[in-house]
């Protein structure tokens, strides 16, 4: 009996469809599909490549209402949210279009004269690429568009929760050669068989610390590079020159976005005393003015946690604060009779020992700590093993420059939370991750580097043997 994947519509906890998990006969097959796409696809000029990539997102954007609704109705994400996320994934598209053409290698300067250095940068050959289900258009675009830009082949594995929107996706790549981007669905047992398959050159993953941590060893036991973005426990900064108003706006949105799961979510925040009071009140107007409800809904803000682990994750998290002494401002609690919601929270009186302030919580939860000043901010911003992303909000430059220099992250947003760019490079430091996404950095981690080196003349060199003479 075909084993299946039961996906479920988190706003109902009704199953919408059984897809077929990959079969490992039909695992060796991709691989060999990808291997001979990649074989064909690497000799495709840049101009080719990026006019393909072009009518890709065109035709990504042609067909956004529907991959939105797919997405929403498999992963709960608010339909405008993900219509959000249709854009940014053939914008990703478009950005890769272009760079890839002039990012193929450079002239060092050569030993002697008469000779020519290069540096080529060549594809590596067929990448896996894992996505986790919070996005599951946009993560496999930041690995599909640079791979593919670079001249790989792609091996591609949703998430078992959100594989429809994905499938789609790679339904309308057409004319790509056959086999540059295979598909393959399950869980965790497909996605170790694709890193430890010998014709897989790469893995590019996303997801959490634990499964990042697996990954990496069987990638480091075969010698095999790899690129993982590890999720986080981002902290968000409020000094006292700011309005407070907007602030708490931007705090409860970099919060609550996508339920709150998004790896970059601001899970911690550190308020300055002055406006410590204000700050808290404000949130807990905003959050509580939020429409929870059908994702489908283009008047709904908030929509279902992806399923019962991650909400009763959630609820534990909130319950083990309070029973330590933090105080529950609003929220704190299940919404509607069926599906998998959960109110926005505000947590005050926590300390950094609860496991709200210490793991990655994925919710819509607000734990707030008033500090003395920046410095013990920065320093508990500091405290955690992850270093995804960070926010600030002030107005002042020096303390700008200060939480630039001293934060340990990957992304440091200042009075802009959250906010991404196709140009620039995103990934974690400390236990975040290895390597970056996006920008040159981004293409360049699918590329690898040659060194040609070339002497126009044939003639014995002055250093060679014999010694003596």
């Amino acid at each position: 009996m075909t084993e299946t994947l039961k996906v479920i519509n988190p706003a109902t906890g009704e199953v919408m469809e059984e897809v077929p998990v990959t079969t490992r006969e039909e695992l060796d097959a991709a691989v060999a599909r990808a291997r001979s796409g990649f074989r064909e696809w690497r000799r495709v000029p840049g101009l080719e490549r990026a006019e393909l990539f072009h009518e890709i997102s065109r035709r990504f954007r042609e067909h956004g209402d529907e991959l939105a609704e797919i997405m929403t109705r498999e992963g709960g994400k608010p339909f405008i949210e993900n219509r959000d996320e249709v854009d940014w994934t053939a914008a990703c598209f478009d950005y890769y279009a272009e760079i890839a053409r002039d990012n193929v290698g450079y002239l060092p300067a050569p030993i002697e004269a008469q000779q020519l250095a290069l540096v080529i940068r060549e594809p590596l050959g067929v990448v896996a690429c894992i996505v986790p289900w919070n996005y599951p258009l946009l993560l496999a675009a930041w690995k599909l568009a640079p791979a593919l830009a670079a001249g790989n082949a792609a091996l591609l594995k949703p998430s078992e929760e959100t594989p429809l929107a994905t499938r789609r996706m790679v339904e309308l790549m057409e004319g790509l050669p056959e086999g540059a981007v295979e598909i393959v669905f399950g869980a965790g047992e497909v996605g170790e068989a694709m890193v430890r398959h010998p014709g897989v050159d790469m893995v590019a993953f996303t997801g959490s610390q634990e499964t990042g941590r697996r990954v990496g060893a069987i990638a480091a036991e075969r010698l095999m590079r790899s690129n993982l973005e590890l999720g986080g426990k981002d902290p968000f900064i409020i000094c006292d020159d700011v309005d407070v108003e907007v602030a708490a706006r931007g705090a409860v949105w970099a919060a609550c976005l996508n339920a709150g799961q998004v790896c970059t979510s601001a899970e911690r925040f550190y308020v300055l005393p002055q406006i410590a009071g204000d700050f808290i009140e404000a949130a807990k107007a905003h959050a509580e003015s939020l429409v929870i409800g059908d994702p489908m809904d283009r008047r709904t803000d908030l929509g279902p946690l992806i399923n019962e682990p991650g909400r009763e994750k959630v609820e534990r998290h909130v319950e083990s604060a309070v029973r330590s002494g933090a105080q529950l401002v609003t929220g704190g609690g299940r919404w509607g009779e069926r599906g998998y919601f959960y109110r926005p929270t505000i947590l005050t009186g926590v300390t950094p020992d609860m496991p709200v302030m210490r793991d990655e919580t994925f919710g819509p939860v607000l734990p707030v700590t008033e500090v003395r000043d920046l410095d013990e901010a920065i320093e508990l911003a500091n405290s955690t093993p992850y270093g995804l992303g960070a926010n600030v909000y002030t107005l002042d430059f020096e303390k700008m420059l200060k939480c630039m220099r001293e934060i340990r992250a990957g992304t440091v947003w200042i009075n802009d939370p959250l906010t991404d760019n196709d140009a620039a490079p995103f990934g974690g430091q400390k236990g975040s991750g290895i390597g970056r996404e996006l920008g040159r950095d981004g293409l360049q981690a699918f590329q690898e580097t040659k060194h040609v080196h070339i002497d126009s003349r044939i003639e014995v060199k002055e250093w060679w043997y014999p010694y003596g003479e």
